[in-house]
């Protein structure tokens, strides 16, 4: 085989479409470009990112967004409420993981904020991340216990 010989595969070499030229060859005319307006126009497309009088995408962005930033470093908690941690029984230990296992929590990657909304009768070990100062007086009143973990 020699340089000579080589030669690309079949229909993997097309030949380019001659366009206006001539109404015969199928193109001719308007050459595929339609009639007036600024895409018959040689030099057509315009800048890059115009939209024709609309505000442009790059420049609508912080509007769609909302204010336009987010803080990187901020924290997503789970918030349970007192209300919902009825169904666990007197004396038990309330942890993350204790509030996964009864599907309490949208995201276990997250920590857990208790909040003070509803009443408790229960003595609760509660240790979870965060609480509300309204939460632990409620749980500290009704005979449990709060601690912070990191």
């Amino acid at each position: 085989m020699k340089l000579n010989d080589l030669k690309p595969n079949p229909g993997a070499k097309k030949e380019r479409k001659r366009v206006g030229r001539g109404i015969s060859a199928g193109q001719g005319k308007t050459a595929g470009r339609g009639t007036k307006g600024q895409g018959a126009r040689s030099g057509e497309g315009g800048r890059l990112y115009h939209q024709g009088g609309n505000l442009p995408f790059y420049r609508r962005l912080p509007f769609v967004r909302g204010q336009g930033f987010t803080p990187p470093y901020s924290v997503e908690y789970n918030e349970v409420n007192l209300d919902q941690l009825t169904a666990f029984p007197d004396g038990a230990e309330v942890t993350p993981e204790t509030l996964a296992q009864a599907h309490l929590l949208r995201d276990p990657r997250h920590p857990v904020v208790i909040l003070g909304r509803g009443e408790i009768k229960a003595a609760l070990k509660v240790r979870v991340q965060r609480i509300s100062a309204n939460a632990k007086a409620k749980i500290e009143a009704a005979g449990g216990s709060v601690e912070l973990i990191d």
